[in-house]
């Protein structure tokens, strides 16, 4: 192998290993912090089995909504509004359950309501044709703002009290222990993000998306439907906030109007230490397009 083929193969390694080279980097420092103070692998340190039991529960919503939203980024979209779906979904869950509703028909409606909240995205911006920043920055504080309305006033979110207390199970989703101390929640999570991984390398909708992504125009020429796809990427997103906001008011026994704040920009942060290093970067295809994406202009 002659030197730049060498230099040209030692560079793309280091694109595609620095990110776990870097996350080893950040166990290692917060593993040795206490090291003076707690044992090692002890209770109290950074990775007893207690303190990664606690950080992957309390990962289970970004882990719900990231791998949709990585879907939508490679076709040149985003939703910004994607942490106030995932309030809304809590409030009204922990609302239901409070008043006495089973699991189950509280399940179904939360995740009609996701599907309602993708549905009113994809028509701004696919049929309304708006910017999809300035379309979902306006769902964003619509569905915030319908979150607080529903909060009874005087109160910082939806929860029991001595006249009408939370029923317990409804912790059962992402507190109870299923498997290794992990709950149920978490699973559904994994599965959601396998499921995922094989849209986008194996099945039309991820193949469209990258053309999308690539080159709309192009896409469009080619007899995709760009406004149907991206449309059903965008239900698929308001669909998995919403699991992500049951897992969160399940987590946190009530429906916190502001539990999702910030979701956003975990999501985008997510997805760029998933490898996607900007919005105009492509998912993995055999042929990439020089040609930019005009969907977020």
């Amino acid at each position: 192998m002659r030197a730049p083929e060498r230099s040209e193969a030692l560079r793309a390694n280091i694109k595609k290993f620095y990110i776990y080279v870097v996350l080893l980097l950040i166990v290692a420092v917060f593993s040795v912090v206490k090291l003076g103070q707690v044992e090692m692998f002890g209770r109290g340190h950074f990775l007893s089995p207690d303190s990664i039991v606690n950080l992957l529960r309390i990962a289970v919503p970004i882990m719900t909504v990231s791998g949709a939203f990585t879907l939508l980024m490679i076709s040149g979209y985003i939703d910004l509004s994607v942490g106030s779906a995932m309030s809304l979904s809590a409030v009204v869950f922990a609302w239901m359950i409070l008043n006495g509703f089973a699991f189950l028909p509280a399940f179904v409606i939360t995740m009609a309501l996701g599907v309602v909240l993708g549905l009113l995205n994809g028509a701004l911006v696919m049929r309304l044709r708006i910017t999809p920043v300035i379309a979902t920055l306006v769902t964003l504080n619509l569905f915030k703002g319908i979150a607080l309305l529903i909060v009874p006033h005087g109160l910082s979110g939806i929860k029991g009290s001595a006249a009408q207390p939370m029923p317990a199970w409804i912790n059962n989703y992402a507190r109870q222990d299923v498997l290794i101390g992990l709950p149920l929640a978490f699973f559904v999570a994994l599965l959601v993000i396998a499921i995922l991984v094989v849209v986008q390398r194996e099945m039309i909708l991820g193949k469209y998306s990258v053309a999308i992504g690539g080159n709309r125009i192009a896409a469009e020429l080619s007899g995709i439907n760009v406004v149907k796809y991206v449309w059903l990427l965008y239900i698929i997103v308001g669909t998995f906030a919403a699991l992500a906001g049951m897992a969160r008011a399940s987590y946190m026994s009530l429906g916190d109007p502001l539990s999702g704040d910030g979701m956003e920009t975990d999501c985008i942060i997510a997805v760029l230490l998933g490898g996607r290093p900007s919005p105009a970067a492509r998912a993995r295809s055999p042929r990439r397009s020089s040609a930019p994406s005009s969907s977020c202009a």
